[in-house]
């Protein structure tokens, strides 16, 4: 399956939610209401699945509702199976927290999983993770579980997340996988720089996805664009059979103190999939490593890469109005496949200096053309 028309715009602004004035007419079900307690302490995972069962029991648009407090809740599937409601709103005043035990979500994929469901909204309010720990471990060298996404939704369409904070995830903090028709709007995803694996938000196999006005700093990527491989997220060309990615628009985003900008990055293995009319627009680095790259080599220590070559056809990629400070010298780096050089590659109106002096570029299998006003540093397309 092919991704197509994601558009994902980030901007940094004031963190904020808002809920409509129309979902207090709807049939609200409080969490409280099935038993739930605020304490923090107290497993609330059999109140919110009522919650649902009741809201899905009704055909009529409906609420569930979360009050001020800590709610603690083990791994949860919400299912759209036999859903009867297409119009489900989760109001969060308060916090969902995972368990102190890393072990109890930790082996799961998912801690809070939408499956099949349609027309579901989620405003406001935090869900903690938890992860401190299982880090820890993890940077330890002890054995551990692999650790739980936060959220993640599957095979689901028309979902809208407004005003959610995430918060130290185990693992991925969000995760759209199978989907159309997703908003992912005012939010902040929030977890330490050293926090393996946290990436903020991954899209995979989906279309018509929109990510707006949020503030994402995590210990991986903050947003992953990639096909169906889970376990290499933001990284394409595992597989030998895989989705291609296109038309996807990174637009008005702000990158600061960044490994990376805006960056492709392909495994060195053989593979027949692709990227392609891929527009990165208005973007901002403040003292960014990496601050355009693309990367076809990836092998981290020289493992699982036969042939050190990558498959993947990398085209028709336009970098517009960039401008800003690299960490480093070389602000452009393109380092393309061997054997499928990138091709289409455009550099319009690109301002990045080092040191308050111009940066260098380094291109390596890589065709295009630099115009505009400001090209900086000097294309070496």
């Amino acid at each position: 399956m092919v991704i197509t028309k994601i558009t994902i715009q980030l901007l940094i602004f004031t963190f904020f939610y808002y809920v409509t004035s129309s979902l207090a007419d709807n049939p609200t079900y409080n969490v409280e209401t099935f038993g739930a307690t605020s304490d923090g302490d107290t497993y609330c995972t059999k109140a919110f699945s009522s919650a649902w069962a009741a809201a899905c029991a009704t055909t009529e648009p409906a609420t569930i509702y979360v009050p001020s407090g800590r709610f603690m809740i083990e791994n949860i599937n919400f299912s759209g199976k036999l859903c009867k409601n297409k119009a489900i709103t989760f109001r969060i005043d308060g916090t969902l927290v995972a368990p102190s035990d890393y072990n109890v979500i930790g082996s799961s994929d998912t801690w809070l999983k939408f499956d099949r469901v349609a027309g579901v909204s989620i405003y406001g309010g935090m869900i903690d993770g938890r992860g401190t720990d299982l880090w820890a471990s993890k940077n330890s060298g002890k054995s551990c579980p692999k650790g739980a996404t936060s959220l993640a939704f599957y095979n689901s369409n028309n979902i809208t997340i407004n005003g959610l904070y995430s918060l130290n995830s185990q693992m991925f903090h969000i995760n759209i996988d199978k989907c159309h028709n997703v908003n992912l709007l005012n939010m902040k995803i929030s977890a330490p720089a050293n926090s393996p694996n946290t990436d903020g938000i991954h899209v995979q196999q989906s279309s018509d996805v929109v990510l707006m006005n949020s503030h994402i700093g995590t210990g991986d990527d903050c947003v992953s664009i990639g096909p169906g491989a889970s376990n290499f997220i933001g990284s394409l060309g595992w597989s030998m059979e895989e989705a291609g990615v296109q038309n996807v628009t990174v637009k008005t985003a702000t990158f600061t103190g960044t490994q990376n900008g805006v960056r492709l990055k392909t495994w060195a293995r053989p593979s027949n999939g692709f990227v392609k009319d891929v527009v990165f627009q208005h973007v901002v680095m403040v003292n960014v490593r990496y601050p355009i790259i693309i990367d076809q080599n990836y092998c981290p220590d020289q493992k699982n890469c036969p042939s050190q070559e990558s498959g993947v056809r990398v085209s028709d990629i336009k970098y517009e109005d960039i401008h800003g400070t690299s960490a480093t010298k070389v602000a452009v780096k393109f380092d393309c496949s061997k054997t499928y050089p990138c091709n289409g590659i455009t550099l319009n109106e690109v301002n990045l200096t080092f040191k308050d002096k111009p940066a260098t570029s380094s291109c390596a299998n890589a065709g295009g053309i630099a115009s505009g006003t400001v090209v900086q540093p000097t294309s070496c397309l």
